[in-house]
């Protein structure tokens, strides 16, 4: 699988990573995300990530793949607890989550640990910053970084401190292109696509129950891309593909519950990028079409 320069860390990663988020939040089972995680791992992706709050999702990692913990970088995510339902963001609650995901990553060390979304005022308090140089300089993870998008990202990215950023990019989320990503390339940031496929939300034929899906559904409506037409598969493979094509993009994280859509994800980054004509009109139809208010979502 294709790799590319991770910005300063210099690590070399696979252009699709897996995400841990639906394996826990979905509750599958060990066996299932044992199988999809060492299909991965065989299949030539090397970026793992998670975050402590998606349920279970760091203990099936652990469990599952930890025996082949120099075959892969881990990434991890912390500020939330409780899955969501209550926030950690005080320098205290940085450092037990960091342990916490150690412990049950199985590992004495992580890659990569991402502030979780947190907002401008929480960064400049400086103390969860200050929590991550402190686990850099304690070896238990090699580089820190920031997940998240808006203004918010801006304000992380200029900060200086931060050696990645992970934001959401896809069809349906553009803002990154033009806000946060041509900064974060000219520090030699490793960036990572969140929600390359926009979850998915071309699948719908009404809109969904799931409040983490209806942005896109929503603004998928409004866009009218051709290709949106009925054909998830060839909906699902452009869209990652225009992820993919985003220059500064890395690697774009794909979660799943299912071995056989991973295994057409892992077909599609074979094809490479689009065309710059099909990539052109996608961005054309964005900024003729996106309201103010599509902001980069969380």
């Amino acid at each position: 699988m294709e790799k590319r320069l991770f910005g300063k860390t210099q690590m070399m990663v696979s252009v699709l990573g897996f995400g841990g988020a639906e394996i826990g939040f979905q509750g599958v089972s060990f066996d299932d995300a044992s199988h999809m995680l060492n299909l991965a791992l065989d299949s030539g992706i090397n970026v793992i990530d998670t975050a402590e709050c998606y349920v279970n999702s760091e203990e099936l990692i652990g469990k599952a793949i930890s025996h082949r913990r120099k075959d892969f970088y881990l990434f991890t995510k912390c500020g939330h607890k409780e899955n969501y339902m209550t926030d950690g963001w005080t320098g205290k609650d940085v450092k037990k989550s960091i342990d916490t995901s150690l412990k049950k990553l199985n590992t004495d060390y992580l890659d990569l640990i991402q502030l979780h979304s947190c907002n401008q005022a929480i960064l400049a308090k400086g103390d969860v910053i200050k929590a991550l140089e402190e686990a850099k300089q304690a070896g238990k993870t090699r580089f820190i970084g920031y997940s998240g998008d808006g203004s918010d990202a801006l304000y992380a990215i200029n900060t200086g401190l931060f050696d990645t950023l992970q934001t959401s990019c896809n069809i349906a989320d553009q803002e990154c292109i033009d806000l946060t990503i041509p900064l974060a390339v000219k520090q030699n940031m490793g960036i990572i696509a969140k929600r390359p496929i926009a979850n998915a939300a071309f699948t719908y034929k009404s809109m969904p129950d799931n409040d983490y899906h209806k942005p896109y559904y929503e603004r998928l409506q409004t866009l009218k891309y051709s290709f949106i037409n009925g054909n998830p598969d060839l909906s699902a493979q452009i869209a990652l593909r225009f992820t993919l094509s985003v220059d500064g993009i890395c690697t774009a994280i794909v979660g799943t519950t299912k071995a056989s859509r991973f295994n057409q994800n892992i077909e599609t980054v074979k094809l490479g990028k689009l065309d710059q004509n099909t990539f052109n009109q996608i961005r054309d139809t964005w900024h003729k079409t996106a309201a103010k208010d599509w902001v980069g979502q969380i």
